[in-house]
């Protein structure tokens, strides 16, 4: 059976929506304990027997069995009988999945320059997906046109069933109440889950980006390479952050997370503060690229083929001695801040996410050297974070999916009472 799309939505309805604008429900950066939840993860990895996920969750077989027939008749599992053994005696073992068809989240990571937007099912997988220009307007009307295309591109998943949306970005974020302090785009108490949730009529989940992706690593990932203790997720592109991951929990700051924007590395880079040498006017990707035009490294052009930062990387790629130089200094900044960063908190692991640290793959290696030569500690765990260049995609979809992870039969519940 065909799964209901979303109907536009009446001026008249919107007026009285934004009169009374739904509440934001806060995102769940965290591995919960809760049955449901635990089944509903390990149906998440693929087909899998009652008497399996028992043994996985470490619930006995009956409350398993009781999660199973809940979560079935909630929709959100589905059994595969095509996979059931031909032949055995006695009662056949029917495994399980996520439904991975009927359903989907909508994410959307708005960054200072570029937004995406993102489907996922309910197994984390990327659907697909756009990208537009980040609006330089004012913020309510700003966020309107990005509310606007995102439920453009939701009406053309005409087969799939949207149950919530999740937005992911930079600044001070009230969760609670879906609100962002953004000063890079100028948002001061921007209304963000109420404007998407007029616009799109799904209940909606607001996070800071770097602490959504850092719970992408907690929550997409496959459950063996997860291990007890703690984790630094540093992040740098346009903008750096950091997000601290404690016994399966990100730690999310009442005042929101902290800042490494303006730590100091050193180079001679202005910075809009004032000061030289902040870690975001040294390697954030738009005052890098500045930097390669002015020097001639990579040519200047007008609208509308304007530089881009994989110009730089070409360059580099094609034998730019310049264009290498320039980028190996950005990865050893990159590499002894995130060594600064490590040795304040003495994680068990750190995990480097964002292009600033993925987009040019040669340089990797000199963020590994520079991070081995500043820290004073010993050897760290240290790993590229496993989504490369789609990391704001995924802090999207775990922002939105989260709730679902945390409390699948509520958040169902409440999904459905949204689209009545």
């Amino acid at each position: 059976m065909t799964s209901p799309i979303l109907e536009r939505t009446s001026s008249q309805t919107l007026t009285t929506r934004a009169a009374a604008p739904r509440p934001a429900v806060p995102p769940e950066l965290r591995v919960a304990d809760n049955p449901a939840a635990a089944v509903l993860r390990a149906a998440t990895r693929g087909p899998i027997f009652r008497d399996t996920a028992a043994q996985t969750t470490g619930l006995s077989i009956a409350t398993v069995n009781r999660q199973v027939s809940a979560l079935l008749s909630a929709g959100l599992l589905r059994e595969r009988a095509d996979l059931t053994a031909s032949g055995a005696v006695g009662r056949p073992r029917v495994p399980f999945e996520v439904d991975t068809d009927t359903f989907a989240t909508l994410g959307v990571h708005i960054g200072a320059t570029v937004t995406r937007i993102v489907a996922a099912d309910l197994s984390g997988r990327i659907l697909g997906g756009l990208e537009i220009a980040t609006p330089q307007a004012g913020q309510e009307a700003a966020l309107t046109i990005i509310a606007r295309s995102a439920k453009a591109f939701l009406d053309r998943l005409p087969r799939r069933r949207p149950l919530w949306t999740g937005v992911a970005l930079a600044g001070r974020v009230d969760p609670a109440a879906g609100v962002v302090d953004h000063p890079r785009l100028g948002w001061r108490a921007a209304p963000v889950a109420a404007t998407f949730g007029a616009v799109l009529d799904l209940p909606v989940s607001v996070s800071a980006h770097v602490e959504a992706m850092a719970a992408a690593e907690l929550l997409l990932g496959p459950g063996e390479d997860q291990r007890p203790g703690s984790s630094l997720y540093i992040y740098a592109r346009e903008t750096a952050g950091i997000a601290v991951t404690l016994h399966d929990r990100v730690h999310t700051p009442t005042n929101g997370p902290g800042s490494i924007a303006h730590l100091p590395t050193g180079s001679d880079v202005e910075c809009q503060c004032g000061r030289r040498g902040c870690l975001e006017a040294a390697v954030g990707e738009a005052a890098l690229l500045g930097r390669a035009v002015r020097a001639g490294i990579v040519p200047k052009r007008e609208a509308p083929r304007r530089p881009v930062i994989a110009d730089l990387y070409r360059a580099a790629e094609s034998g730019s001695e310049p264009a290498r130089e320039l980028l190996v200094e950005r990865a050893e900044i990159l590499g002894h801040a995130a060594a600064l960063v490590r040795d304040m908190f003495n994680p068990d692991r750190v995990v480097l996410g964002g292009q600033a640290f993925t987009g040019y793959r040669p340089g990797i290696d000199h963020v590994v050297k520079a991070f081995t030569q500043g820290s004073t500690l010993p050897a760290a765990d240290l790993r590229i974070s496993r989504f490369g260049g789609r990391v704001q995609e995924h802090a999207a979809a775990v922002t939105a999916l989260s709730v679902f992870y945390a409390d699948p039969l509520s958040a169902m519940r409440r999904s459905i009472r949204v689209a009545r």
